[in-house]
Order: C-alpha cells, then structure tokens, then sequence
C-alpha cells in the first residue's frame, strides 16, 4: 500500500455581511430562540421590542474539514471462462489445443489486467468530529489560503477563531481506512491512496444571545448562507486566544506510522508533499 499526502491547508472562506447586517437578521428570530411557550405567545400577542435583551454577540470562525480522496488499484488475475458453442460441437480446436465441450460450452483460461479507481470527497464537523454532509455549497465561495499566523492576527482583532476538535491525523486515519478495498488478485501492481485535499476550512458565523423574563437563548447567524436560526452556541471563552500552529496540523512521521507501518514512511511522506506542490 503506498498513500501519498497533500500538504495540508487552512482556508478562510470570505465574509460577504457586516455585525449591523447579521444582528438585523437575527433579531427577526429571537421569538422563536425561546422555544414552543414563546412562540404560541407570540400568536396571542407580539411581543414587545423592549422584552429582550441583547446581552451578547460574536463573529466567529468556525471550522470543517475537506479531504478528497482518490484509490487506484492495478492487479492481475487469472480466470477460467465458459464459452457457450451450438448443441452439435462436441470439440473447439484452438491453435494446437482442443478444447473439450461439455453441457454446451468449453473452457478456457486468461490473464486479466484489471484497473480500479475511486474519488470521494469527505466533511468533517470541526468541532463535534462528526462526518458531514455536501458542504459544496461553502467551498463553491473558494476561501483564501492563510497561515496560522495569519489566523491567529484575525484572533487579535476581535474575531473569535474556533479550534478545531478533531486533528487532521485523525481524520486522515479515517479517510485512508474508508478508501481501502478489498481486490480479488493474484498479483498487485499498484495499491495507493492518495489524499489530494487535506484543507481546513474556517466559516463565518455570527451568533446573539438574547435574554427574556430571565432566560437566555441564542440565535446564529450563517454569513454565507444568509440563514439566521434558533439554537447554537457561543465561544466567547476563545475570545482573543490564538492558536498553536502544531494544533492544527500534527501529520507527524509518528502520527502518521499508527496507520502506515514501515521505515520509509518520512521519505513517501516528503516526496509526496514535494510532488504535489509541483503540478
């Protein structure tokens, strides 16, 4: 098995609203943040403005991962077939072979040359690891690649910048055992696993907590989306933290040995990322 690794990246995907644009947004569901009790009082009577109360809002970045994934596999096998012939033959001469007939057909034995390949694309939730659906519909928005310092001067300016939960040697592992095949062949030419997107996506998220007649609710904001809904969360405890470059990206040649067996992996591991950055 040989798999061979991009190198990984952070993108910010853009942020096309403004705070005064999202909280505008958001304001419209505030009655139904506050679950089923306020929205049936809302039909007996609309609530005033001055019953809530705006106790705190974020901009944030909130991550997901990409990966896309290709498998290749080239193998030989040998194969016997069963060649159907009219009731009357009772023998086939192939070169200087005869081939018997037996209930209708003979047999004969080839060598396939066989090629199977697989892409896929896979979504992690950054911060719950789970798999997520399509996501196409952020990274259509493309985002600009940027550095963990880059990342971290966002931090500094009052955006709240979400540390992903789930480390990319992590979801790699799942990503290299989910592309794995089983081949029926009696000789490997090629078996490889080649990770041609390990992206980190950072999206913009606004999010308002509300509070009525002493509840709290929160309502979120999706900039790119420009969807507001009930529920969510706020992060504001990762206010002005920045975040260790070794955090995000940790696809060490000892992470990566648990799954890939073998001496020579930091070599596969440097000429690939080098491959890669060449086309």
């Amino acid at each position: 098995m040989n798999v061979e690794l991009a190198e990984e990246r952070v993108l910010v995907l853009p942020d096309p609203s403004s705070m005064e644009g999202a909280q505008t947004r958001a304001w419209v569901k505030r009655v139904e943040a506050f679950g089923a009790l306020a929205r049936m009082s809302g039909l007996l009577g609309k609530p005033r403005d001055d019953e809530f109360e705006l106790v705190y809002k974020e901009r944030r970045l909130q991550p997901f991962w990409r990966l896309s994934a290709t498998a290749t596999y080239a193998y030989e096998r040998t194969r016997t077939y069963a060649v159907k012939v009219a009731p009357e033959v009772q023998s086939v001469a192939l070169g200087p072979e005869t081939k018997p007939v037996s209930a209708g057909a003979f047999s004969i034995s080839g060598l396939e040359s066989c090629r199977e390949q697989t892409h896929k694309e896979f979504y992690y939730d950054g911060l719950s690891k789970d798999v997520l659906g399509d996501m196409s519909v952020y990274v259509k928005f493309g985002g600009e690649v940027t550095t963990p310092d880059e990342i971290n001067e966002i931090a500094k300016s009052g955006t709240i910048v979400v540390p992903p939960q789930a480390r990319s040697s992590v979801i790699i592992r799942e990503v290299v055992a989910a592309m794995l095949s089983k081949i029926d062949a009696d000789r490997v030419l090629e078996e490889t696993v080649r990770i041609e997107t390990v992206d980190l996506f950072y999206r913009p998220v606004y999010a308002f907590r509300y509070r009525r007649q002493g509840k709290e609710a929160v309502v979120e904001y999706d900039a790119l989306t420009g969807v507001a809904k009930p529920g969510g969360a706020t992060f504001e405890t990762y206010l002005g933290k920045i975040l260790e470059p070794k955090f995000l990206f940790d696809v060490t040649v000892e992470t990566a040995n648990i799954f890939f067996p073998g001496a020579t992996l930091a070599r596969v591991i440097v000429n690939k990322s080098l491959e890669f950055k060449k086309r």
